[in-house]
């Protein structure tokens, strides 16, 4: 297990300052299976990507301290996007869990997985925070109690500059 988390660090570590333009280009589809792009989508100065699944339990429970987060910002300032990352086979169950937990803000399907690639994201949950020159800010990965304090304040830190 300890193993495991230094290599998460290290990713992690490694993707940070990473720009993260072709990203914003690749394509996702909406909840109603529409095409889109993050280019399309974003409209924040900062943008906080949450990669999850329907079946990660640490996912699941962070969510509503995400909602909760969310609902303290202005889109135009902070935007949450969530990135589903369930494969074409239990994509059905995304929609009626999104409706389930009341996620309020954008919910996006990668299941062909060419985002979580192109960002290195290799756990879930993953927390990726970019401005909107694609620039990457901050990652979290992983989800525990309190996480969500420190999701906040590094925010606020990021708008004061």
């Amino acid at each position: 297990m300890k193993r495991f988390m230094v290599l998460l660090f290290l990713s992690a570590l490694a993707l940070s300052g990473l720009k993260a333009q072709g990203a914003y280009n690749i394509e996702i589809k909406s909840l109603d299976g529409i095409p889109t792009t993050l280019a399309d989508e974003i409209r924040g100065e900062l943008v906080v990507l949450d990669f999850w699944t329907t079946w990660c339990k640490p996912c699941i429970r962070s969510i509503p301290k995400l909602i909760e987060l969310s609902e303290k910002y202005d889109d135009s300032k902070v935007q949450f996007i969530g990135v589903n990352e369930d494969s074409p086979r239990n994509v059905n169950k995304v929609k009626p869990m999104v409706k389930s937990l009341k996620i309020p803000y954008q919910v996006v399907l990668d299941t062909d997985q060419l985002l979580l690639s192109d960002l290195n994201v290799n756990a879930f949950p993953t927390l990726i925070v970019m401005d909107k020159e694609a620039n990457v800010l901050y990652i979290h990965v992983g989800f525990s109690p309190g996480d969500e304090v420190e999701l906040e304040a590094k925010i606020n830190a990021l708008l004061r500059k």
